[in-house]
């Protein structure tokens, strides 16, 4: 299958060095596949700290009630930037790890399906919602997170990203919601 090539702004200076702060691995987890690598971008104090400073910067003035984190990456910048907004955190994870009450909602991966959960009570109707994870791929995993989001009735304000794999087309699923990337790849 060939992928169609997008036109894609080239990053900001901020943009650039959070690029570069990515590690690059080829054929994981299967050969011809180019993994990127956020934790490096993570154990960069300076990278870090700018990953959430922008996200923060986009997000900052929306009144945002609650950050939603994506297991697991999404956690590390979902809870950051909640206390950098001064907002609630609720982690989504995967089926049977939170201990009370949950709903969940059932995705397809590339080879299978995968669920998630939230508890009931994580998001009162009309609560502001911020959706964060470390990747946007091909759109599912944040299509599942949304589907969760509308069960509890809160409103979907925007959906953050540190990396976008533009090629996968990810994007798509989200119509109709604000979605934002700090740093965008084409090709793989």
């Amino acid at each position: 299958m060939t992928l169609k090539k997008r036109a894609v702004k080239k990053p900001a200076k901020d943009n650039r060095f959070l690029e570069k702060s990515i590690r690059n691995i080829p054929d994981f987890p299967k050969p011809g596949i180019l993994f990127r690598d956020v934790t490096t971008l993570i154990q960069n104090r300076a990278a870090f700290k700018k990953s959430v400073d922008l996200l923060a910067r986009k997000y900052k003035n929306m009144g945002i009630d609650k950050v939603i984190g994506v297991e697991a990456r999404g956690f590390i910048f979902g809870a950051a930037l909640a206390h950098k907004i001064g907002a609630g955190f609720v982690p989504v994870r995967k089926k049977g790890k939170l201990p009370y009450k949950t709903i969940s909602a059932t995705y397809q991966l590339e080879y299978g399906t995968d669920t998630l959960e939230i508890h009931k009570d994580a998001v009162k109707p009309g609560e502001k919602i911020l959706i964060i994870d470390d990747l946007l791929a091909t759109g599912g995993t944040a299509r599942a997170v949304i589907d969760l989001i509308k069960q509890l009735k809160g409103t979907i304000r925007g959906i953050g990203f540190v990396i976008e794999l533009v090629d996968l087309g990810g994007k798509e699923k989200l119509k109709g919601y604000p979605v934002y990337s700090l740093v965008k790849f084409e090709g793989e």
